[in-house]
């Protein structure tokens, strides 16, 4: 339960930044190329925040790591809230986006190790309550907006609300077996090289799907299709809608079918609904085809993270997740740099055949997120030569 409380307060405090880029970019007075630039960048930092989130998993726990993180990123909403010039306001949201990637990564960390104690897939519901907390995050501001409270007081209230609820959840947060192992922090990792590096392109795959409609969704709307502005933001709202009923569905289908069937399926009504939205003729086919995609690929990401939780021993688990969750910010980097280079030389509409032909990789990836894991050989080792062995997987 706390960590899932955890997922949604990344979620929440995300949703209540980014929803109002529009209104700090009107009190500081930058400019478009500057929204794009923050937005991007926080991917940038928070890929640093993955990589310290390992660090001091290694040196404490994940638990210890989730709560650092949860603090880090309620103090940076709250220096954003009060941040009075541009420079100021980038330096504030670097913060925050360090934070970001602790909690990303640890977080993640807690749902795999609470999934191998189960001993089941149960990691879509956590990134579900991600999904919950953003909607709450965007209702909220909408909230706040209606009561005109000002855009600081709105910011520090849900940062201070942030805080409070990790200082209520943090000691029950799971104190995992393998913590302070011995060798956790000495041994090489032990993964072999193929398996992780195809789940890993799967992630980056997908967060690219997943950012190239968040961020371009409703310019494709708007500039393309010739919508007024508020038809177009339906297109985001249609997407995350059915991404949180993809993601509370989610383990349901696993346990039924398997992972290589869950993830073929969602590549596959991806693909229909980027094909469906390409292919619209008016905003309402649009809108109809992203929310399609929401109902396929969001499975990915949570699929993602517990195969390669699969991959190493249990002292090295939260290591493996730490790396891979680097992929989550490669690929909305690749988003923001491939989708809005073709659109910037053509159209939205062309820019946004690049997700549908990602949805097709995906469908291609999906052996790898149910690997045999029969062994490896030496050249399939990530970061040593040594063989590594793993136990069959489960058959289904």
């Amino acid at each position: 339960m706390s960590a899932s409380v955890a997922f949604g307060l990344q979620g929440f405090l995300l949703a209540v930044l980014l929803t109002q880029l529009p209104q700090f970019k009107e009190d500081l007075g930058f400019g478009d190329t500057l929204v794009a630039a923050t937005v991007v960048g926080i991917s940038v930092v928070a890929g640093v925040g993955s990589v310290l989130a390992e660090q001091l998993a290694k040196a404490m726990s994940s638990r210890t790591t989730l709560r650092v993180g949860l603090f880090v990123i309620a103090a940076g909403g709250a220096v954003i809230a009060v941040a009075s010039s541009t420079p100021a306001f980038l330096a504030a949201f670097a913060l925050y986006g360090v934070g970001l990637g602790i909690v990303d990564a640890s977080a993640n960390m807690q749902a795999v190790s609470i999934q191998h104690a189960y001993g089941r897939v149960i990691l879509s519901s956590f990134h579900a309550s991600w999904s919950v907390g953003a909607i709450v995050g965007a209702g909220y501001v909408a909230v706040c907006s209606a009561l005109e409270l000002s855009v600081m007081v709105s910011v520090i209230v849900a940062a201070v609300l942030v805080a409070a609820v990790c200082a209520w959840i943090g000691p029950r947060l799971l104190r995992t077996g393998h913590e302070r192992a011995a060798t956790s922090a000495t041994a090489p990792l032990s993964v072999p090289m193929r398996p992780f590096l195809a789940l890993g392109v799967a992630m980056l795959l997908f967060y690219a799907i997943d950012f190239g409609i968040g961020t371009y969704s409703p310019l494709y709307l708007k500039e393309v299709l010739l919508s007024d502005a508020g038809t177009a933001a339906l297109a985001m709202g249609a997407y995350q809608v059915t991404a949180l009923i993809s993601r509370l569905t989610g383990d349901h289908w696993v346990h039924r079918f398997g992972e290589i069937a869950v993830v073929r399926a969602g590549a596959a009504i991806s693909v229909v609904g980027l094909l469906t939205a390409v292919l619209a003729p008016n905003p309402a086919v649009a809108i109809v085809g992203f929310f399609v995609v929401g109902l396929g690929a969001p499975v990915i990401a949570p699929l993602s993270f517990s195969a390669a939780g699969r991959l190493a021993p249990p002292e090295q688990t939260d290591a493996v997740v730490a790396r891979i969750n680097l992929f989550n910010y490669a690929g909305t980097i690749v988003a923001g740099g491939v989708i809005g280079g073709v659109a910037a030389v053509t159209d939205l509409r062309i820019g946004f055949v690049v997700p549908l032909l990602f949805a097709v990789v995906l469908f291609a990836l999906a052996p790898a997120f149910a690997p045999r894991r029969t062994g490896a050989s030496a050249t399939d080792d990530v970061l040593t030569g040594t063989d590594t062995t793993l136990p069959e997987s489960t058959p289904r």
